[in-house]
């Protein structure tokens, strides 16, 4: 399992697996979501947003929208894809993540602990109460990112992810054709 970010290219499906959960995504971009790829199949295994809700006074980082295809799950892509987007939220800046999530037991266990809902940032008080209007269940989390970690069970069972260059190839580009603008003959 490897996690990417997703391309713009696939958004038809992410929307329609966004649908399939039942997750809503009012602001949706799909530059802000991640995707886990199955490393033996190529198959998208699972998905994940990274949402920054911006005011006046403040930015808030939350995670969102957290989902693994069913034929998946019990293969870390859940763990992989968590890591990546508060390796992210860590990159930009963001000192704490929050959740609102109906399985926040599932994301205690990386660090996240339960928050009460009033002690929300307003914009999130404002998210939670929508969410919770479409899942009762749900609650709120906040993560100290430096508290982040992946129990030893869910930790990658493969290599570690390598960045791979991007080739002309991967843009169309045929290199044994092209010709460039400084090519001397």
């Amino acid at each position: 399992m490897h996690v990417r970010d997703a391309k713009n290219h696939e958004e038809v499906w992410l929307l329609d697996h966004l649908e399939a959960f039942g997750f809503e995504d009012p602001a949706f971009r799909s530059r802000d979501y991640v995707l886990a790829i199955d490393e033996s199949s190529g198959e998208k295994a699972g998905f994940g947003r990274l949402r920054i809700h911006r005011t006046e006074a403040e930015e808030i980082c939350e995670v969102t929208n957290l989902g693994v295809l069913e034929a998946f799950r019990g293969e870390g892509a859940g763990a992989e894809l968590l890591e990546r987007l508060v390796k992210n939220a860590r990159n930009e800046g963001f000192e704490t993540v929050y959740g609102l999530s109906p399985q926040s037991s599932y994301l205690e266990q990386f660090g996240f602990e339960p928050i009460n809902p009033d002690d929300l940032p307003s914009v999130l008080a404002e998210r939670f109460a929508s969410v919770r209007g479409t899942d009762p269940e749900a609650t709120p989390v906040v993560l100290d990112v430096a508290d982040f970690s992946v129990p030893r069970r869910l930790q990658r069972r493969a290599e570690p992810d390598v960045e791979t260059e991007e080739t002309p190839e991967d843009f169309g580009i045929d290199p044994d054709t092209t010709t460039y603008k400084y090519d001397v003959d």
